[in-house]
């Protein structure tokens, strides 16, 4: 048969193999380093809205409102210390942040002025500590001064050293009722003087008495002019000593106000006179007080300063006078 010479054709079937999925790539790596940094940068501005005082974030919401008026006029916000957003600030680990470097330099220059005034006190100190013990030793060392050392008080205070002479029921520094001084308290007193010249400090004066009332005490003449009138007596013997006459500063009487012995106001010890070689604190703690207009009466024309009695004069007496 015809057909048959006829070679059979092969009959091809193609069956197509479905494969798994097309590779994405990277792309969705990327997206999602994305979003982590987002979030990342999300809670890092929250933790630091979270830590930031109200008036920073009134300074950081003017700045973005008006950035150019906080930049040409300063203020919070525009880089300045009170700002969380520091300007020329040297550390980036401050916990309130940098501040400007005009700033640090104020504050290094603070405190090397504070260094510097306690290392002046600690030599002020120290040579008024020598000056006590140069004052003893010179008394000690005086055959005629000796023997007086138990009315000499020597001790440190808030204004200086302070050289306190107390009188002594036999042994008066003056003569009763008078600013008259004893032979003996006239070579202390210069003594003291030849050695206070050798330190620069201002000196304050002061006369004290006991409590017993000067007859006609309420009408003239009484202890208040009488303090005055022996410390300005004082004075006199220190320059005679050596002691330039500008360095004192304030003569002062005070009467009976200031006890040194409070349990007897009559005592020996309360008629006294007060040396207060003044520290650098004291002299500029005086010039800034103004002057008291009130002087006494019986103040010495030559005193520097005027005398202070401003307090009540003691009820009259005929009792003595000391």
């Amino acid at each position: 048969m015809a057909g048959d010479s006829k070679k059979l054709q092969p009959i091809i079937i193609k069956r197509v193999k479905k494969g798994g999925h097309a590779a994405h790539g990277g792309a969705w790596k990327i997206a999602y380093a994305d979003f982590v940094t987002a979030m990342m940068a999300f809670f890092l501005l929250m933790w630091l809205l979270g830590s930031t005082t109200d008036g920073d974030k009134k300074g950081i919401a003017d700045y973005f409102q008006s950035p150019l008026k906080i930049a040409l006029a300063g203020g919070s916000g525009s880089g300045d210390s009170n700002s969380v957003l520091k300007g020329g600030g040297e550390s980036l680990t401050s916990t309130v942040g940098q501040v400007k470097k005009g700033d640090v330099e104020a504050q290094r220059n603070t405190i090397n002025l504070h260094k510097l005034k306690a290392e002046q006190m600690r030599a002020e100190v120290a040579r008024l500590e020598n000056l006590k013990q140069e004052i003893q030793q010179k008394i000690a060392s005086n055959d005629k001064l000796k023997d007086i050392s138990s009315q000499i008080r020597l001790d440190m205070t808030r204004d200086g050293l302070r050289i306190q002479i107390v009188d002594d029921q036999n042994r008066p520094m003056f003569a009763s009722g008078s600013a008259t001084i004893a032979p003996y308290m006239k070579d202390l007193l210069r003594a003291i003087g030849s050695v206070l010249t050798e330190v620069p400090n201002r000196l304050t004066l002061e006369g004290h008495t006991d409590a017993q009332p000067f007859p006609g005490g309420d009408r003239g003449y009484s202890n208040w002019e009488l303090s005055s009138d022996r410390a300005n007596a004082s004075r006199r013997e220190l320059i005679a000593g050596g002691l330039a006459d500008d360095r004192v500063l304030r003569v002062q009487g005070l009467a009976s106000s200031q006890p040194f012995d409070e349990k007897d106001p009559l005592a020996p010890t309360n008629r006294r006179i007060s040396i207060i070689v003044m520290n650098r604190e004291a002299e500029d703690r005086m010039f800034r007080t103004a002057p008291d207009p009130a002087a006494a009466d019986g103040a010495d024309s030559s005193a520097s300063n005027a005398t202070n009695s401003t307090a009540p004069p003691a009820e009259a007496s005929s009792a003595p006078v000391h």
